[in-house]
Parts: structure tokens; sequence; C-alpha cells
């Protein structure tokens, strides 16, 4: 595959395109960022590609993303790691009971101007090959969700993301603003797997078990590739305000989130929601 030299100069003003030469595909040092990225994936579900975008380019970054924080819908619930409310006929301290705080907010992606970085990092076809290639997946495709597809998430400060884990299979995702403390991203590797959600080993982790729990601290401009619907995953409570720029993409074209947790997540619903609303196939909860 060939880059255009139109294009190039595009990706070399947002990439480190020395550290990961997008532009060159198939040269050896992009060859080997994917089998590193394969292998991170490969051990413990979650790959970092630190300083993914330039050191000139990283306060760019941060302001796009304050510019919109204050379009976020903010979020204040308790939540199972399931992403539910804990009702159902589960014993009081299964971990389908087991509520934590979510605290913080979401700006979707028709509320992100078309001029910034982040959305045009989004939709550069060079961009989405490569996040392809990492996952070992033949082809990706953005999301349908015309709210869902490009998201910020903004944490202000004191908020946090409790114990979860995602709706879809992997996340793609870029920090823009790093909060002044805390805010650092915990994760369990593999905790579930299809049709087995592991409950005992959810409840060990819950009450203070941290034999599986690793901990990820990521700086402006870390990209991170995650498989979050078998890991769960939290944000500890922020000092200062943490932001970070969610790329929606699927191995299927069309997709479109659930209308229960778009209206939780944003507030709102599209008719595309309400025309696609769906479920999943792979007999895990939330």
């Amino acid at each position: 595959m060939t880059i255009s030299s139109a294009v190039r100069p595009l990706l070399a003003s947002m990439v480190d395109t020395v550290a990961y030469p997008l532009d060159r595909p198939d040269g050896s040092r992009l060859v080997e960022v994917i089998a590193d990225v394969r292998s991170q994936l490969a051990a413990v579900g979650c790959a970092t590609l630190p300083a993914f975008v330039r050191t000139e380019a990283q306060a760019t970054l941060t302001r796009e993303t304050e510019a919109v924080a204050h379009l976020a819908y903010r979020i204040c619930q308790e939540i199972t790691p399931n992403g539910d409310h804990g009702a159902g006929e589960w014993p009081a301290d299964h971990p389908r009971r087991r509520l934590g705080t979510m605290t913080n907010g979401f700006v979707g992606k028709d509320l992100i101007p078309d001029d910034t970085m982040i959305r045009a990092l989004y939709d550069h076809d060079v961009f989405r090959r490569f996040v392809a290639a990492c996952l070992s997946i033949d082809r990706l495709h953005q999301f349908a969700d015309p709210i869902r597809g490009l998201v910020v998430n903004v944490m202000d400060h004191g908020t946090q993301m409790p114990w979860h884990y995602d709706a879809n299979e992997f996340i793609a995702s870029l920090m823009t603003k790093r909060a002044t403390a805390g805010g650092v991203f915990e994760y369990c590797p593999d905790l579930r797997s299809p049709g087995d959600e592991r409950y005992d080993d959810v409840r060990e982790v819950l009450d203070g078990n941290r034999d599986r729990v690793r901990e990820l601290e990521l700086e402006v401009g870390d990209l991170q590739l995650f498989k979050g619907r078998y890991s769960m995953h939290r944000v500890t409570q922020t000092d200062g305000d943490r932001h970070t720029a969610l790329f929606g993409f699927s191995e299927l074209p069309g997709y479109i989130g659930g209308v229960e947790s778009t209206r939780i997540g944003y507030g709102r619903v599209t008719r595309a929601h309400l025309d696609a609303e769906h479920g999943h196939a792979d007999g895990l909860a939330g």
C-alpha cells in the first residue's frame, strides 16, 4: 500500500511518524510497531503507544477537548460492573448487586467540530487501517452511530469511573488532558470470557484483592488499544480534569449503540438508535 504525497503532511502534522511511520505502511519499522502492539494485547489485553501524537501537537490536542468539555452530558449514577443498576434476584453480595458510583461525562460525535485534530484522525483511512492491523483484523469500519462514533470522555475534578466492562469488544482511545493526580486507569486482563462471567473472580476484585489488577498512567498524546469487553476496568478519582478521545470502530459496518445505554451515557437518542435497537450475541451482559 502506498500513501499519497498529499496525505503525508496531514499525518506528519498529527502523528509522530518517526516512531510510528503510518506514512510508510510497508516499512520494517511499522511492522515492528504492529508486532509489539499485538504482543501486548495477547499478553494483557491492553497496549499503549506512548506519544503517538507528536509533542508539538499535544497542546492543540488538549485545547480541542477543553473547548467542548462544557458540552458533555454529565453522569452521576450507581452501576454494577455489568453496567446495570443491581436489579434482579441476585444475592446481596453478588457482583450483579455490587454498585459503584460513576461520575463523568461524554461529548458525542455530533458536537465535535469537523476541523479538530481528533476528528481528522478518526476519519483518516490510514489510522483506521493501522488500528485494524494492530488488532489483527482485516478491516475496521467507523461506527454508524451519530453520537457514539467519536466521543470525548470528560472527567471533572473529583470524578471517577467504577469497575465495569465495555459494551464493545475493543476501544481505541487517546489521552488529551491528564489529571493533576489520580485518574489512574486500572484493569484486570481477561477477567471474563464469552459465555462465562466468572463472578467469583469479579467478587474478589470488588472485595479489594489486587492480584489481578494492573495500573496504567497515560500521558497526553498516548494512544491506547484495549479489549474492555472481557477485562474489567476503572479510572480512579481524579484530582483535576481528565479528558480522553474515544474512537469507535467495529469489524462489521453499521454499528449503532443500544437505546438504553445511549440514553444513559448521552442523555438523548436519535431516530437511528431507535431503528437499530439490537442486542449482543456473545451471551454477556452489558
